[in-house]
């Protein structure tokens, strides 16, 4: 029996996992999030979902590895060490039980009976195949359309999908990038302003009035003020 590839991947994705939550090198643990999310990514290609897959490669690999370099410009390349805290890993343990005692019940991996392919998704498929074949042959459309069949009709079923009957959920998704988007420009621009003010990071601040001049810019006033041997002479009237 040949070894699925589904689960070499599930646990690529667990060690690489384990090794983003150990390590202490900024830089290593961007670059395996990176890895993270490119095997997600080959994870969600075969179980074809390849919109999914998509997205996770050209936001969670590609972007957002961008946005993890640009902050480390901005920071240290160590991670500074924190106590040990008990409080977040029950947290987790417990959110872990939970989602394992809720997969109980579901259908297994694969299986042609599980609700998401006896239900929506294969009235989903009829609508949007019978649209395709009636765009392909317009001489046929208005004879075979019926009011029950109102699809989006797009080539794509895939676009069809994300545009029409998961309109809501993309939108969500956009609002998430863009929100994600401003909230980076914020953060430069925070840190570009402090680098501005007077005292910052290559600021050149000017010298107060209160600071004590140094000791050769000070001018010689008892010098300067005494007089010369011809100013004395001119001074002088000779006696009658």
């Amino acid at each position: 029996m040949p070894f699925p590839t589904e689960v070499f991947l599930f646990l690529v994705l667990i060690a690489t996992g384990f090794m983003v939550a150990r390590a202490t090198n900024l830089f290593a643990a961007a670059m395996l999030t990176g890895v993270f999310s490119l095997t997600s990514a080959c994870l969600f290609t075969v179980m074809d979902a390849v919109d999914v897959a998509f997205t996770e490669a050209a936001v969670g690999g590609g972007f957002s590895t961008v946005l993890f370099l640009g902050a480390l410009a901005l920071t240290s390349r160590t991670e500074k060490k924190q106590p040990a805290k008990l409080y977040p890993f029950i947290i987790v343990l417990l959110t872990g039980i939970a989602l394992i005692i809720g997969m109980i019940n579901l259908k297994p991996y694969g299986d042609h009976n599980a609700p998401i392919h006896n239900h929506v998704t294969e009235k989903i498929k009829q609508k949007e195949w019978a649209a395709v074949k009636r765009s392909t042959r317009p001489d046929r459309q208005t004879a075979t359309a019926t009011p029950h069949d109102k699809a989006v009709g797009l080539p794509n079923i895939v676009t069809s999908i994300l545009g029409s009957y998961r309109g809501y959920d993309t939108l969500g998704e956009t609002g998430v990038i863009f929100t994600a988007g401003v909230g980076v420009m914020l953060l430069l621009m925070g840190r570009r302003r402090d680098d501005e003010e007077p005292g910052g990071a290559g600021s050149s601040e000017a010298p107060s009035h209160d600071q004590e001049p140094a000791p050769d810019e000070l001018e010689p006033s008892g010098i300067a003020n005494e007089p010369t041997a011809a100013d004395v002479q001119t001074d002088e009237e000779p006696l009658s």
